[in-house]
């Protein structure tokens, strides 16, 4: 009886998807002139519903089975163009199905049938969610069918799982500002873990706080040799970028031969948005595999999940609109009312932006959701959304906010599909680094670093303003989406044959780096003032500047401040000297970044107010981080009470190769002995399957039961359109998953 029932119910869903469908092609055909479903004579309306019956049947047969194949075959069409020649492959489906309608009275303009596609696709699927969301027997036989099948094909009987943990990164969120969004209500669903299941522990950066860093650190066990988030490597010439594909592999080349072990992710894991991959067989928007060409490849790193279902096309592309039209409108009141500090955020920034908000952030909670369901060992995460508009719009702007609460209803959204999976699952929230405010440099004194140091060494500074261009870690993830070159960051100024080249000046945040190219290893202190006597006396003396690190002959490393101040770095002390005002930890941390063999000749600290938290980026943001000073140096860990405490009472955690032996030591204490408490002794276990994932209306269900009471605040996130058959509702947008 319950297998008739089961039947029968899908197949009542089927019938009112198919007459919804009918009525709302009825109903198009009434509305637009170039779309019609009767012959020239005149057709009875009988005759008209017949007509739009067989075009409904027609065009969601061919979505089925026609589309998968159609987008497949596009896969190798940059992902956000692919994005667009959706609604054309689309409207194409349609012109099909109404050649296949037998009365021949079906007739439409092409630019019609992409109208009538995307809104035939948008239909169905809310009317799909609807029924799924109250059939709450069938969604359950559906999971617990699914999981049964993994574990059997796993060999892993019906024996019940160990606990599975899903590691989320915020990109961006300093622990500080987390406390004040909770306090203020922004976000419920991490105010309900903080206050019942969830502990917070602040953790403290190295001195590039930044993303390369603390992530390769985090999932690597390693930030050996990572002092900014760019810098110049002399003995090659080339400029290292932490988000550039290339540069990407060869920074996880070396932690894993650092380090001896594959990463935090090599039993049975999923890297999600990341810039490395941990290790982890199962990756979608990885950087370190986007660099890759090859079959693996071929669906850019996710986007193949994401577009292989056109209604996810459909509400992707009016999240995706209605967050441009957002940040036009934000950036115009913002230039309308003077705020201050402001930067420039035209040009190509409003299409990251939603990039980085809408479309990165539904694919990577989407393929989470996913590998929960599939019963994946350990999953992490990065969401760069807030990020990207901090840099931009301020980290404690009400932009930023928004943001950061569109971002809490994911987490709601993983979490309620944690209650579904076929194993239990702790999820860890944790961020790389925070922000810290503050006008750029460029801005506060009318110069840039580079233009600075020019005029330290006595060079011409070009009347001509060039931008220092923002680091953010969303750009590169658009031009490996589009398939566009890597941009490629000067080397050197061109200077005539036989004279020495010019400095090479570097912008990470706040932080700054200036190497000398034709000097091998560390130029020394005494080197620097007999080439450029100036110099480092015009940077330490700048009220925009705290302090600098420079190698000495006389006295080994130095810290060089205002009025002259010189002190040996072994002598360093938190609070005193340069670093008066700067946070306790800062000491230790130059002197750890003193030991990397790629530091720069001259690693440059902006000034740091303690009472207002504002620094002073060498780069175009008013949000940043790479640097000392603020809370970008103190991102946060929030873990389950069910795993051991981080640290023990009163102990401070410091450095992400810490959080790295915390988070291996959690899913030791889950998995057992197969996998290693630190890095060091690889241990990998079989390749996990490609999962199974949960397809049709039924995983509307996890989205609807998770947005119960914020169905308000999701209207202003995306159109109102529901989900099709086969994909993931999420946020602002939906897709299927599917592993590569």
């Amino acid at each position: 009886m319950g297998r008739w029932r089961t039947t029968g119910s899908a197949l009542l869903r089927v019938i009112v998807v198919w007459v919804v469908s009918t009525l709302t092609l009825m109903l198009l055909a009434g509305i637009l002139p170039d779309f019609k479903l009767t012959s020239d004579s005149g057709d009875s309306i009988t005759r008209v519903a017949l007509t739009a019956g067989w075009g409904a049947a027609a065009f969601g047969l061919l979505s089925a089975l026609v589309w998968p194949l159609v987008v497949r075959a596009f896969l190798l069409v940059p992902a956000l163009v692919l994005g667009l020649l959706v609604f054309f492959l689309n409207g194409s489906l349609l012109l099909i199905a109404l050649r296949l309608i037998p009365t021949g009275s079906g007739a439409a303009e092409p630019e019609t049938a992409v109208i009538v596609a995307a809104v035939m696709s948008a239909v169905a699927s809310a009317t799909s969610t609807a029924l799924a969301v109250r059939d709450d027997d069938a969604y359950r036989r559906r999971l617990s069918r699914l999981a049964q099948r993994r574990r059997h094909r796993r060999g892993e009987g019906d024996a019940p799982q160990p606990p599975g943990i899903v590691f989320i990164q915020l990109d961006g969120v300093g622990e500080r500002f987390l406390r004040d969004a909770v306090k203020r209500g922004l976000m419920p669903t991490v105010a309900a873990w903080l206050g019942e299941t969830h502990r917070l522990t602040p953790w403290r950066t190295d001195w590039s706080s930044q993303t390369g860093a603390s992530q390769l650190g985090i999932l690597h066990g390693t930030t050996f040799d990572v002092p900014a988030f760019r810098w110049y490597e002399k003995e090659s010439g080339e400029v290292m970028v932490s988000n550039r594909p290339s540069s990407a592999v060869e920074l996880q080349r070396r932690a894993v031969e650092r380090t001896g072990d594959g990463g935090l992710l090599t039993v049975d894991g999923a890297s999600r948005g990341n810039l490395f991959s941990g290790g982890a067989d199962q990756v979608a928007l990885v950087l370190t595999a986007a660099a890759r060409r090859g079959r693996r490849n071929r669906s850019r790193a996710g986007y193949f999940a994401y577009f292989s279902d056109p209604a996810n096309a459909v509400r992707t592309a009016g999240s995706f609109l209605a967050e441009v039209a957002r940040e036009i409108g934000q950036s115009t009141r913002a230039r309308l009312r003077r705020q201050t500090p402001r930067i420039g955020r035209g040009g190509l920034y409003p299409l990251i932006r939603a990039f980085a908000t809408v479309v990165e952030r539904d694919v990577v909670v989407a393929a989470v959701m996913g590998d929960m369901l599939a019963g994946r060992t350990a999953v992490y995460a990065d969401l760069v959304a807030y990020d990207e508009v901090a840099h931009h719009s301020g980290p404690h702007s009400a932009d930023a906010e928004k943001v950061l609460s569109r971002l809490d209803r994911s987490l709601s959204l993983i979490a309620d599909a944690a209650e579904h999976a076929p194993r239990d699952y702790r999820v860890v929230l944790l961020s790389d680094h925070g922000q810290s405010p503050g006008e750029t440099f460029e801005s506060a004194f009318g110069l840039t670093l580079k233009d600075l140091v020019r005029a330290g060494c006595g060079l011409p500074v070009s009347r001509r303003a060039r931008r220092t261009r923002s680091g953010a870690e969303a750009r590169y993830a658009v031009r490996v989406a589009l398939h566009r070159p890597v941009e490629e960051d000067p080397v050197a100024e061109p200077c005539p044959p036989g004279s020495r080249p010019d400095p090479v000046v570097l912008a990470s945040g706040n932080l700054g780096l200036v190497s000398f190219p034709d000097v091998e290893g560390r130029m020394t202190r005494e080197h620097i003032d007999r080439r450029h006597p100036a110099l480092l006396a015009t940077l330490a003396a700048h009220p925009g500047i705290g302090f600098l690190l420079v190698r000495s002959q006389a006295h080994g490393a130095v810290v060089l401040g205002a009025g002259g101040v010189e002190v040996p770095l072994a002598e360093l002390t938190d609070g005193q000297g340069p670093l008066k005002g700067f946070p306790a930890g800062a000491a230790d941390a130059i002197r750890r970044t003193d030991t990397f063999p790629h530091t720069a000749d001259i690693m440059v600290n902006s000034m740091y107010d303690p009472d207002t938290g504002r620094v002073h980026a060498f780069e175009e943001q008013i949000g940043s981080h790479g640097g000392l000073g603020g809370e970008q140096s103190r991102p946060f860990l929030l873990s389950p009470l069910a795993l051991s405490a981080p640290v023990a009472d009163e102990g401070e955690l410091v450095g992400a190769e810490q959080v790295h032996r915390v988070l291996r030591r959690w899913l030791r204490e889950g998995q057992g002995p197969q996998i290693p408490l630190v890095a060091g002794a690889p241990t990998r276990v079989e390749a996990a399957a490609p999962a199974e994932i949960l397809v049709g209306s039924e995983i509307a269900a996890v989205s609807e039961r998770a947005a119960k009471g914020e169905r308000a605040a999701r209207m202003e996130d995306s159109p109102p359109m529901g989900q099709p058959e086969g994909s993931f509702p999420v946020g602002g947008g939906a897709v299927q998953d599917k592993t590569e």
